[in-house]
């Protein structure tokens, strides 16, 4: 993480909860041209109060950006092998933009709202993803919705706290992605049941005048307490999610990711996507790469970049996420292997700094997924 110097403060964006962070405590960092809260009381501490109660996270430096036009949903199929015309309205979905090359551009959420699609995509990737979407589907109308912040409310107790500030009966029915208008402490605002945790939780688009009043009204719950980035990483790790930049790259395929579940049967046959050539043919014959889960021993955490070789020494790939799993005790890292290597069990070495550290492929996630399913 980059230092944060008053000339690089000076010019980065702040979110509508920039004065609600500096109450709390924040430690404040650059990223992705915003002044983000890394952590407030600690990322172990963070991270195991949203694995066990509730974690508040502002997440409003994401792009949001709708799209308007006679067939959004067609015009996005064709830089997604996503099924996005099939996506029934009140609905969310994980979808990843592919270039020409296959490779990802960015992986994204987004919601049929019957009139339109509402897209969140990173905001490290905000402007690149706004000109590839004008470049390949510029008869759809993008709209950046930059009057919206985004809440992200996370853990065992976040339907409990909803429940206590929503009418009765307004959530009890919400499932995994499930997404619908509901009222929070009297204000209006956009939920989704859904998160970057691995926990059961909700997202919350809300007009930014009133993202701080719906921030302290879940703060004045015991059971809630704010968490940052640092944890919101520990988190996504733990629950095997990829990080753009890390794990998804420009140059990266959904294939080589594991993310072949992001791509329906209808939409791998068609092959009427951008991209298309290169993953139908890793689809056939098999990738060069895949992602894995790995498991270093000992107590010393594998970071990304980390160079790993196979127990003969040879070069074989990369740690492309790595650090410590306050939930599992250990660390956790995830990375890329030929498929012969991917089968859990498989023993690799990976070069900590000039230090080897045995490793073993593993099972993702490390620490189960708890969305509510219904």
């Amino acid at each position: 993480m980059p230092n944060n110097s008053a000339n690089e403060s000076s010019e980065l964006r702040l979110t509508p909860l920039h004065g609600l962070h500096g109450e709390l405590g924040a430690r404040l960092v650059p990223f992705a041209g915003w002044e983000m809260p890394l952590q407030y009381e600690g990322v172990i501490a963070e991270h195991t109060w949203c694995r066990t109660q509730c974690g508040l996270f502002d997440v409003s430096h994401m792009a949001v950006i709708e799209l308007r036009g006679e067939d959004p949903a067609g015009a996005l199929e064709r830089v997604t092998p996503a099924g996005i015309t099939t996506l029934a309205q009140g609905r969310q979905r994980y979808g990843l933009l592919v270039n020409e090359s296959g490779g990802v551009v960015d992986d994204f959420m987004v919601t049929n709202w019957g009139t339109h699609l509402t897209m969140v995509a990173n905001a490290s990737r905000r402007d690149v993803v706004i000109g590839f979407l004008r470049s390949h589907i510029g008869n759809t109308e993008l709209v950046e919705r930059d009057d919206i912040a985004l809440l992200a409310i996370q853990g065992p107790a976040a339907a409990e706290v909803m429940g206590s500030l929503t009418e009765p009966g307004s959530i009890e029915d919400m499932v995994f992605l499930d997404n619908r208008p509901l009222t929070v402490a009297g204000i209006e605002v956009l939920a989704a049941r859904s998160g970057y945790t691995g926990e059961d939780g909700f997202e919350l688009a809300v007009a930014s005048d009133d993202a701080d009043q719906v921030a302290r009204t879940l703060l004045a719950n015991p059971a809630v307490k704010p968490v940052g980035l640092g944890a919101r990483d520990t988190l996504r790790l733990e629950a095997g999610l990829c990080l753009y930049g890390n794990d998804l790259t420009e140059d990266t395929s959904p294939v080589e990711a594991d993310l072949v579940w992001s791509m329906p049967k209808r939409r791998r046959e068609a092959a009427d996507f951008l991209g298309a050539d290169r993953i139908t043919t890793e689809l056939t014959t098999g990738p060069g790469r895949v992602r894995v889960g790995i498991q270093p021993e000992g107590r010393r955490p594998v970071r990304d970049g980390a160079k790993l070789s196979d127990v003969e020494g040879r070069p074989v790939g990369f740690v492309s996420s790595g650090g410590f799993g306050p939930t599992v005790d250990r660390p956790v890292a995830m990375g890329y292997v030929p498929p012969s290597l991917s089968k859990p069990g498989t023993g690799l070495v990976a070069d900590v700094r000039g230090t080897d550290i045995a490793c073993t492929v593993a099972e993702l996630p490390f620490s189960p997924h708890r969305f509510h399913r219904g």
